[in-house]
């Protein structure tokens, strides 16, 4: 369920806090004609803008009440917020007003009467929450507090008419909890926050729970009447893994995810009174994903693993008996995006990895199901490709989960996937494009992915390895990560590239390294520490001095700081000094000998410009090349589909000079973009023509 109530309760706080560098893998193509014969050039080439524009709807919800329902859908190809009446989809109308940056996030609220969504301004990631009343159509900007960010910090059914906010006004290191009058906008501080990272409230709207970081680890503390009770400390070795994620209805219950004593995370209920802790679900391979519970009283009926795929446990026997029903309506993974209060009706969105996503009204009950929307039709009767997971072995022995898409073409020798799967190599060993994620405490997983199914169609094997650091697979993968940025971590990317030259499925002399946020990182250090192993790289929004990344974070994430200096270095320290400047790509720049695209968002506040300037400065220095390509209007990752699709349009161009597979016309994909090539435009065929004519 998809409102704000399961988004902020029900988020493990160690993993949210510690993604810092989310992935965000935006990008683009460019230029003139097919250069070289691949293994795809039977398969029709789709058009850059089929997986990358703007979707045609997505984030299906339903109102608590059930009478509406809400979705995201452009308006002059900005994705707005849409409503429509629950048995009238076809009467949908526009509410909110975006012209410039789309809305990602958004939900309903418990009066069924209003809607919220967070924007910011170009990628300042300085969100503030804005409400919707679909009745009369205002829209109002909920705590206009200027230079802070405003976010939810809780709903609750007992009081539809109120929302909690977080907002760091007072000290933009911390967020204070304020309770908002949705009608009136206004309200009250409720809890001043001088110490605690994160704090969490009940249904009740008290705040039970702070979390911290103390020298033994992290640290939570009970809140009751403005007074804090050391609850329990999670050491450092579990603190990734262990935390809170939301209370029972009557706030003394609370449920965790607990790596003590385990490999993997499980699912714990604690009663906050006496400590008693009660086992409610496990997994031998995968950490606790998420929590299936009633949104009325918060019963648990279930529990998700991801270990290859999504895996459940059921408790209630009619969630179990629905999900049964839910398998036969349509193929895919289903997910529940949303539901009504009573639970008498789901929004169920099916994942796919060879289609797009198919949104469902569903009955538990009787199995009923009303097909609503698709969200990207263009996708429909294409030729697009499966998803094989596999499991490659690191140099150490470790296990990593990770996933591949091959090209069209003929198939060569059986090769055994996860799971009892098995799949074909190609005839020919193919270029193969190594798709870095971010986080780097974050994940790869199965099901569609754009990245994927583009750089198929142009003829390239695409692999993506869950590394070391990776999350979801226990602690023992998690910890290995530490201290191991630029070493064991990429050890395992050049591992998995191995594996797949070994299998037949990679040319070695044609490999490209891409990635976002820890995996522009994870680029920069493969041309610079292992420069013969990759043809070209794709950097964006990737730091290349991990000295200053931390000094330029945002404030608001300096109490999640001891935890970087565990899993990376302190940079308090002379030896952490040492260990941030070595790991650091900006050191060994003159190493680079293979060609290399950077992308940067200018209003970046996570990796800032400064990243991308100074290795680009350093690389003129030295007389290597580079192409540059900043958006003035974007942040961490490009959000605006122009500048999506115009990058992917020099993403492509580049690596068909160096890999040899097909690429698509810019023809008009420069439209409507900011896209601004500071250096290097000459070493894209076809981009400096393209930037004349724009």
């Amino acid at each position: 369920m998809k409102n704000v109530k399961s988004a902020y309760r029900f988020a493990t706080f160690a993993l949210a806090m510690l993604a810092i560098f989310v992935t965000i893998l935006t990008g683009a193509c460019a230029s003139t004609m097919p250069r070289t014969s691949t293994n795809s050039d039977t398969a029709p080439l789709i058009p850059r803008t089929t997986f990358f524009g703007t979707a045609d709807f997505s984030s299906l919800q339903i109102s608590p009440d059930g009478n509406h329902i809400s979705y995201l859908k452009p308006v002059d190809n900005v994705m707005n917020v849409w409503v429509a009446p629950t048995d009238k989809p076809e009467n949908g109308r526009p509410l909110s007003k975006a012209t410039k940056r789309g809305i990602m996030n958004y939900g309903w609220l418990y009066s069924s009467k209003h809607l919220y969504y967070l924007q910011d301004k170009d990628g300042d990631e300085k969100w503030h929450t804005w409400i919707i009343d679909i009745e009369s159509g205002e829209i109002r900007d909920i705590a206009p507090v200027a230079g802070a960010v405003v976010r939810p910090a809780g709903v609750s059914h007992k009081f539809p008419g109120e929302i909690l906010l977080a907002i760091n006004d007072r000290k933009p290191q911390l967020f204070d909890i304020h309770r908002c009058n949705i009608a009136t906008g206004e309200r009250k501080l409720i809890f001043q926050n001088d110490q605690f990272a994160q704090v969490l409230a009940d249904d009740n709207f008290q705040v039970r729970l702070g979390m911290g970081y103390s020298p033994a680890g992290l640290q939570l503390q009970t809140l009751h009447e403005g007074k804090s009770t050391p609850f329990t400390t999670i050491g450092w070795e579990d603190a990734m893994g262990t935390g809170p994620a939301g209370f029972n209805d009557s706030g003394d219950v609370l449920y965790m995810t607990d790596s003590r004593g385990r490999d993997t995370s499980a699912l714990m209920a604690v009663t906050l009174a006496t400590g008693e802790s009660k086992l409610l679900a496990e997994h031998p391979k995968a950490d606790f994903a998420d929590i299936i519970s009633h949104p009325k009283d918060s019963r648990v009926l279930g529990a998700t693993f991801e270990y290859v795929k999504t895996e459940r446990v059921f408790f209630d026997e009619e969630t179990r008996a629905a999900y049964e029903r839910l398998a036969k309506i349509a193929p895919g993974n289903p997910q529940i995006t949303s539901t009504t209060l009573d639970f008498k009706t789901w929004v169920v969105a099916f994942v796919r990895d060879d289609g797009p996503v198919n949104y469902y009204i569903f009955d538990p009950k009787s199995g009923n199901a009303r097909f609503m929307f698709t969200n990207r039709k263009k996708l429909e009767n294409l030729q697009l490709r499966p998803m094989h997971s596999v499991i490659i072995k690191a140099r150490d022995g470790l296990d990593l989960v990770s996933y591949l898409t091959l090209p069209a073409g003929k198939e060569g020798r059986q090769i055994d996937g996860a799971n009892g799967e098995t799949f074909r190599a190609p005839e020919f060993p193919v270029p193969l494009v190594l798709n870095v994620h971010g986080g780097p405490w974050a994940r790869d997983s199965w099901g569609y992915n754009s990245y994927h199914q583009w750089q198929a169609n142009r003829g390239y094997a695409v692999l993506s390895v869950n590394f070391r650091g990776s999350v979801g697979f226990g602690k023992e993968l998690r910890n290995k990560s530490a201290g191991e940025w630029a070493g064991k971590m990429h050890d395992d990317l050049i591992d998995a590239v191995d594996w797949a030259v070994k299998n037949g499925i990679a040319d070695k002399d044609k490999v490209a390294i891409m990635g976002g946020s820890y995996g522009g990182y994870a680029t920069l250090v493969g041309l610079t520490k292992t420069p013969d192993v990759f043809a070209c790289g794709v950097d964006i929004v990737g730091p290349s001095n991990l000295i200053t990344l931390l000094q330029n974070i945002p404030e608001y994430w300096q109490p999640m700081m001891p935890m970087m200096a565990r899993m990376l270095a302190d940079p308090r320290t002379p030896e952490g000094q040492a260990f941030l400047r070595d790991r650091s790509p900006l050191t060994h720049v003159e190493k680079i000998r293979r060609p290399l695209l950077i992308g940067q968002g200018a209003n970046d506040p996570r990796v800032t410009q400064v990243e991308a300037d100074q290795i680009v400065d350093a690389m003129k220095k030295h007389k290597i090349p580079v192409t540059y390509v900043l958006y003035p209007d974007e942040g961490h990752g490009f959000q605006r589909p122009p500048n999506t699709i115009s990058f992917f349009a020099i993403v492509e161009a580049f690596l068909a000079e160096h890999l040899g597979g097909r690429y698509e016309p810019v023809g008009n994909d420069f439209e409507g973009s900011t896209v601004d090539v500071k250096e290097g435009a000459d070493q894209v065929p076809g981009l400096a023509e393209a930037l004349q004519s724009r």
